[in-house]
């Protein structure tokens, strides 16, 4: 199982662990390598994870399961994460959500056929003051309407946000 951590990886993790006055102070930059690397975080990157920080495996999994932003499976090449706690609730997300529902085929936690698309309602994006708010990989939009949800889609459908590096 240690295998799933490549000699690369290692190499980056003692990089970034050196940098913290304890090496499981790292976990959470450690988690984001391997998603970056992997797409997503399985279950034997996380007990190899637990393994070289010499941490409990339940630690490591209790990160990763809290933090919206971590995947646990292979996503589409978008996740869309959108708010629905009460700011965005209010502003409309709800209706979004819907919107985004019936556009994709999907329901949350689900991703479209073509891979293009997973769909999240997440509990707190941070950005109450321009609600509502969806967040595309690590790029906010913010203050949608259902006009501006639509082009954000047309737009990631033909691939013109790569200046967001999307």
């Amino acid at each position: 199982m240690e295998s799933t951590l490549t000699e690369e990886f290692k190499a980056k993790a003692a990089h970034i662990c050196a940098r913290y006055p304890r090496r499981d102070a790292a976990l959470i930059p450690l988690l984001a390598e391997i998603q970056k690397e992997h797409g997503f975080i399985a279950e034997e990157a996380m007990d190899a994870l637990a393994r070289l920080l010499e941490i409990p495996y339940s630690r490591v999994k209790a990160v990763t399961t809290f933090y919206t932003m971590f995947k646990r499976a292979p996503a589409g090449r978008y996740h869309l994460q959108v708010c629905r706690n009460i700011s965005c609730h209010m502003a409309g997300a709800p209706g979004l959500l819907e919107s985004l529902r019936a556009k994709l085929g999907i329901k949350e936690g689900e991703t479209t056929r073509d891979g293009l698309f997973t769909l999240s309602a997440v509990e707190c994006l941070g950005a109450c003051g321009s609600a509502p708010v969806m967040m595309v990989n690590e790029i906010y939009f913010e203050n949608l309407t259902a006009g501006k949800l639509d082009a954000v889609l047309e737009d990631l459908r033909h691939n013109r946000l790569k200046d967001l590096g999307l």
